[in-house]
């Protein structure tokens, strides 16, 4: 293939993904509205009515078809800068401009990661216009777009020193590398995780301090903190507004140290009851007692030693057998970046049900520690828990029967129903056993 057609087919897709854009950018999208009741009806298992579990039947297998064709994307476009010559490209492009490694970098990385996330567009663009066929967002496109710009822009800025200091330790040690790296990685996810809370997340939604905008509900939340024996600062409780953007319910904890906290979006304080609200906090309180975040870093730079030691053996591997057919120089060279990106990205897809089993496992003992919490201070926490988990899965459309394989592949979370059933069933203290949190 000639270099003129390969600059023209990059330039051609680009050219129809944005007229796919703009032309959803007239959209308008549908306004939030939420008139339903909250629900206060007994619930014993998650059921949906009819028109519901339509809508949910025919979202689950759209998503199951979106996991698989972004998958196989996902492969090929890699594939494609590798045999078409792009990276290529832009490292000659980035090598004479500069004979300094990390202005190469700065040259060559953002080349790639612009390209890739522009060829990634078609299945984001239609993932968002899901959301909104299905009314689970109510983010606009102009709004949506800006996002995705500055997730790209950190995305480049993060991906740049993250390659530059890759190929230095490729380059000074061909064979330990994949353990420079690895010693290297764990301060900067402590970092992130550190900043994410104060610096990133307030880049894409706005956070305001709970006892501002809802001191009630703080005051409830205090009773559950000193039913806990805890002490969580009022300050350190926040409110998302998340429904500028989404339907859907959520909550969660985040950093550490000094940047800890437990967030609430508006959304679940709206749609649930403050029983229910009570339990969802519970829930990330238990996170927030039982360690959770720094026990997910610490099993996350496990699985990233033994993943990144098999990283550099297949990378090498696949890198001297194709390297000559890419034009690639060898491991050290810029332009085996999607290579690397390649193996990684599939040792990452076939680690995923290990990552998945453990973040279910502790988010299910975070559902133990919400239910024990809350006992006592609510009638029937049973319930109260039950019925959140009902609210959740109506919000956003969860399919009552997902497949067991691909719940073990692929879900983080225990399935609405299973965490259903087991909230209208526990009750240790009716059968005379210890609690196995709160005392």
């Amino acid at each position: 293939m000639s270099e003129r057609k390969r600059r023209v087919i990059p330039l051609s897709l680009a050219a129809s993904i944005l007229f796919v854009a703009f032309t959803l950018l007239a959209q308008t999208p549908p306004t939030a509205r939420d008139s339903s009741p909250k629900l206060t009806r007994t619930v014993t298992q998650y059921t949906l009515p009819p028109e519901k579990l339509a809508k949910s039947t025919a979202l689950h297998k759209t998503r199951v078809r979106m996991w698989i064709i972004d998958s196989i994307y996902t492969i090929v476009v890699l594939l494609l800068f590798l045999s078409a010559g792009w990276t290529v490209g832009f490292r000659n492009a980035a090598e004479k401009s500069s004979r300094n490694s990390f202005v190469q970098a700065c040259i060559f990385v953002p080349l790639f990661l612009i390209a890739r996330n522009i060829l990634h567009l078609p299945p984001e663009i239609y993932s968002h216009h899901l959301s909104l066929s299905y009314g689970l967002s109510v983010q606009g496109w102009p709004s949506w777009t800006a996002d995705w710009a500055k997730s790209v822009a950190l995305e480049v800025i993060g991906g740049t020193l993250a390659t530059w200091l890759l190929y230095v330790l490729i380059r000074r040690s061909p064979r330990r590398w994949w353990f420079y790296f690895w010693l290297a990685s764990l301060p900067i996810v402590a970092l992130l995780v550190f900043i994410m809370p104060v610096v990133i997340d307030p880049m894409f939604n706005k956070f305001e301090p709970l006892d501002k905008t809802n001191p009630e509900l703080v005051t409830k939340i205090e009773e559950v903190v000193h039913r806990a024996g805890m002490d969580i600062p009022r300050d350190r409780i926040f409110e998302m507004k998340a429904s500028a953007k989404t339907t859907e319910l959520n909550a969660y904890v985040t950093g550490y140290g000094a940047t800890k906290r437990v967030v609430v979006w508006d959304t679940t304080a709206r749609k649930m009851t403050t029983p229910q609200t009570l339990f969802v906090f519970g829930h990330e309180m238990g996170h927030y007692v039982l360690g959770h975040v720094w026990k997910g870093m610490l099993f996350a730079d496990a699985l990233l030693l033994v993943i990144f030691y098999l990283w550099y053996r297949f990378g090498s591997w696949l890198i001297d057998r194709k390297s000559a057919r890419w034009g690639i120089r060898g491991i050290g060279d810029y332009a085996s970046l999607p290579a690397l990106i390649l193996v990684i990205w599939v040792l990452a897809f076939f680690a995923d049900p290990i990552g998945s089993a453990f973040s279910r496992t502790i988010e299910h003992h975070a559902d133990i520690y919400g239910l024990e919490v809350i006992h006592g201070l609510i009638p029937d926490s049973s319930q109260a828990a039950a019925q959140s988990f009902q609210v959740l899965g109506e919000t956003s459309l969860s399919y009552p029967y997902p497949n067991r394989f691909l719940v073990f592949w692929t879900a983080d979370h225990p399935t609405i129903s299973d965490r259903v059933r087991f909230a209208a069933t526990y009750d240790p203290w009716a059968e005379g056993r210890e609690p196995q949190f709160v005392k």
